[in-house]
């Protein structure tokens, strides 16, 4: 699933495919926003992480969990 996250004062976002549940990475979220001290801390599908200042951050967009389409009837 992607999720971009837009941090406050840079101009572009930050795009991470990650193995959470849309509902894991609103958790995420919302445990974050809570705590302005606190941090983000999202892992993508390779281990990396993204550790991002709770008070930095402009949005989280939670992308929908598909398939991956493969084929002629994909386009």
């Amino acid at each position: 699933m992607e999720v971009k996250v837009g941090v406050k004062g840079v101009a572009r976002e930050l795009v991470v495919e990650t193995e959470l549940t849309p509902d894991d990475v609103s958790s995420l979220v919302r445990a974050c926003a809570s705590d302005a001290t606190a941090l983000f801390d999202l892992a993508d599908s390779r281990g990396r992480r993204v550790l991002v200042p709770a008070d930095k951050l402009a949005y989280v967009e939670i992308g929908e969990q598909e398939a991956r389409r493969v084929g002629f009837g994909a386009m």
